[in-house]
C-alpha cells in the first residue's frame, strides 16, 4: 500500500538524517531527491548542458563519490532552478513516492510540487549559523579545506537561489508540520517526525 512522507526543507537543517530514520523505522523507501540534482549539476562540470545532463542521468550516478563537495552542491543549485531539469527528474520523484510499501522523500519541493498529495508533509529547518556549523563540521571532517564562513556564506548563497527560482521554489507547503532543529538532538527530532507519521497512519 502506498503511503508517502515529504520531508522539505533547506541544507543542512537535517532533513536528510531525518528522512533515512524515520524510511529505517517504518521500512519505507527513501529517496533523497537533492541527489538526483546534484549528479546532474555533477555532470555539466563535465561539460553537459543541464538538460543533456538530466536526461542522460543513471542511476549509478548517484554513487559518484564528490556529490556532497561544495562545488557540486553550488552546480546542483544552479541546475535546478532551470524548469527543463526539473520536469526530466519529476516522473522518476513521483513514481518512487507511491510505490508499494511506502516512501520517503526529501528534498526542496516535494510536499508543494512532486507530491502534494502526500500523506505526511513535514518541513525541517534551522537556523542559519546551526546549519553552517553541522555543514563545515561535515566537509572538514571529509578532508574539504573550508572556512565556516565560506560554508556559510555558501548556504545563503543556496537559500536565496532556491527560494527565488521561478519553478518549485524553496518553500513550506502550506499544509507541512514545522520542525525547528535547532536546538533539537538527532534522536528528538527523529522522534518528532515519526510522532507525525504515527497519527497520519491512524486517520
Amino acid at each position: 500500500m502506498a503511503f508517502t512522507v515529504a520531508i522539505d526543507g533547506p541544507a543542512a537543517a537535517g532533513k536528510g538524517t531525518v528522512a533515512r530514520q524515520v524510511a529505517a523505522h517504518f521500512g519505507f523507501g527513501h529517496l533523497d531527491t537533492g541527489l538526483l540534482y546534484r549528479a546532474t549539476g555533477r555532470r555539466t562540470l563535465d561539460g553537459l548542458t543541464p538538460i543533456e545532463a538530466a536526461r542522460a542521468l543513471r542511476a549509478d550516478d548517484l554513487d559518484a563519490q564528490d556529490l556532497r563537495s561544495p562545488e557540486v552542491a553550488q552546480a546542483a543549485s544552479r541546475v535546478a532552478a532551470i524548469p527543463e531539469v526539473r520536469a526530466a527528474l519529476v516522473d522518476f520523484q513521483r513514481a518512487f513516492a507511491r510505490r508499494d510499501g511506502g516512501a520517503v522523500l526529501d528534498g526542496r519541493d516535494i510536499g508543494t510540487v512532486i507530491c502534494p498529495e502526500a500523506e505526511v508533509k513535514l518541513y525541517v529547518t534551522a537556523s542559519d549559523d546551526i546549519r553552517a556549523a553541522r555543514r563545515h563540521i561535515e566537509l572538514t571532517g571529509k578532508g574539504h579545506d573550508i572556512t565556516y564562513g565560506a560554508v556559510l556564506e555558501d548556504l545563503r548563497q543556496r537559500d536565496a537561489r532556491d527560494s527565488a527560482r521561478a519553478t518549485a521554489p524553496l518553500k513550506p507547503a502550506e499544509d507541512a508540520v514545522h520542525l525547528d532543529t535547532s536546538q533539537l538532538t538527532i534522536e528528538e527530532a527523529v522522534a518528532a517526525a515519526i510522532t507525525e507519521v504515527n497519527a497520519a497512519r491512524k486517520t
